[in-house]
């Protein structure tokens, strides 16, 4: 066998523990009892060990060297670049890092959990320092390797080829028109009659609910399931995807909005090319675009008036609540197209979201550069969030450093990812208009034409481009944040 298909069939290996990998953080999630906590930390370092044992084994440095001056179709030479890519990132890392920060996570991240509801900022610390400790270490090991500032080399594990100076640029733009935005939109909101939700919503109605969305979506059941976890999130492999949502018995709609996120997440697994599963071409391009599609997903179908009406049809069905005038079309586009400055980031209106990850990536970008301690977060926290949104969140963590799950495992450089997602699924809808009736698709409940363009311009790509080169081909231009402002602008004023 040629060094090209042994590091494919080397790769496929890999993958196949990164799948149990990836079940088991779903059973963490959604399943598991408090009691199989640190036993299931034990077992997660063994198995990202093991796999990282894997990634550096000898022979492949020579592989790779005869795999580059072999004949390759750009296909294949694009597999053999993104898999290279994880291999040097996989190498630079001690294997006792590997295993310490998993530990520190794992536990850090089940903690957290409660730590949370208890609003208990000093036991939480006391676990996270740990884990900014050896996410330091990680950054700074990665900076070596790449010349890059240790944030800009954490951020590159997310999203490939993006810096901090670019990202600063981007968001200096948003947040120079964003806050008189927010403004203009609260005061034509506020002669605006709205009816929240009030009453009993149980969740398995909800959960029904949910389900009958997901079918409208064409998410594929035959590989794939709804749970229900702390946090919202999607995971698993594309042939088993598990996504995830959390009910509040009070209102339905942050649960119904979340599934049509997740959803959005599971399609583009669904969907990448299973010609070259189980090798890094056929991975997901970047967290940026991944959130492009649950983004694309929830604010540019599934917040757009004419989904809303089925939205509408299928609550009040579930609900039985032919007479409630929550159910009525009008109200429910009121409802998910009301902006509010609130604390809670996955609970966010579309329109104050990118303030709630600007000031994420702000603080986590000058904590793994070293320029403040971790013991500095909710203080800069409060500041931040008053100048962004007005708010304080002064003593409180629950609401504020402590309400994401993306930091307890030492997940730095993830945040960025939400907004540039808004931003290019902002910018696919503007190219797919030009080719695709997207109102009459939407209006029927016949989204195949939609799923059709994102398949053909984004899912089935994979990894095989750069994220440049994927956007380019997509729309015929890069990321431009012109197309957000303008969706925002046109939605809301």
């Amino acid at each position: 066998m040629d060094a090209y298909h042994q590091l494919v069939e080397h790769a496929k290996n890999i993958s196949n523990f990164h799948h149990l990998s990836a079940i088991c953080g779903w059973d963490q999630a959604a399943m598991m009892p408090n009691g199989g906590a640190e036993a299931r930390a034990q077992a997660m370092a063994a198995l990202h060990v093991h796999i990282h044992q894997l990634m550096n084994q000898p022979q492949l440095a020579e592989w790779f060297e005869q795999a580059e001056q072999a004949s390759l179709s750009a296909d294949q030479q694009s597999v053999l670049r993104e898999m290279k890519r994880g291999w040097q990132q996989a190498t630079v890392l001690p294997e006792s890092l590997v295993q310490a920060k998993s530990i520190a996570g794992a536990r850090c991240e089940h903690a957290w959990r409660a730590q949370r509801q208890e609003n208990d900022w000093t036991g939480f610390a006391a676990n996270w320092e740990e884990v900014v400790k050896l996410s330091r270490e990680e950054a700074q090991i990665r900076a070596e390797a790449t010349g890059k500032t240790p944030y800009d080399a954490m951020l590159d594990i997310y999203e490939p080829g993006a810096s901090s100076e670019a990202l600063d640029h981007l968001f200096n733009d948003v947040k120079s028109w964003l806050p008189e935005l927010i403004n203009h939109v609260l005061e034509k909101q506020s002669g605006e009659s709205v009816i929240m939700p009030q009453g009993n919503y149980p969740c398995a109605n909800q959960k029904a609910l949910g389900l009958d969305v997901m079918k409208l979506l064409r998410f594929d059941f035959n590989h794939g399931r709804l749970d229900e976890s702390v946090h919202p999130f999607c995971g698993g492999v594309p042939s088993d995807v598990r996504i995830t949502t959390r009910y509040n018995e009070t209102e339905f709609v942050q649960s119904l909005m979340g599934i049509v996120h997740e959803t959005g997440h599971a399609r583009y697994e669904q969907g990448l090319p299973k010609s070259y599963a189980g090798t890094a071409g056929g991975e997901a391009r970047s967290m940026g675009i991944h959130e492009s599609q649950s983004l694309f997903f929830e604010m540019q179908i599934g917040r757009n008036p004419l989904f809303i009406s089925h939205l509408a049809r299928l609550a009040t069905q579930h609900f039985n609540a032919h007479n409630d005038p929550v159910f009525a079309v009008e109200n429910l586009q009121r409802l998910y197209s009301r902006v509010k400055k609130d604390f809670i980031r996955v609970d966010a209106d579309e329109l104050t979201y990118p303030a709630h990850v600007i000031l994420r990536y702000e603080i986590e970008r000058d904590l793994m550069n070293g320029a403040i301690e971790y013991r500095d977060v909710p203080e800069l926290w409060d500041q931040k969030m008053q100048d962004y949104l007005g708010l304080s969140t002064q003593g409180n963590y629950r609401q504020g450093c402590m309400q994401d799950i993306h930091w307890t495992d030492g997940s730095f450089g993830y945040f960025p990812s939400y907004t540039l997602g808004a931003m290019y699924a902002a910018q696919f809808m503007a190219a797919m208009k030009k080719t695709v009736n997207v109102d009459d698709a939407i209006r029927s409940g016949d989204l195949t034409p939609v799923f059709d363009w994102l398949s053909e311009k984004i899912w089935s790509k994979g990894s095989l481009f750069l994220t440049d080169e994927l956007v380019k081909q997509a729309t015929g231009e890069t990321l431009n944040a012109y197309y957000f402002k303008e969706h925002l602008t046109t939605r809301y004023l």
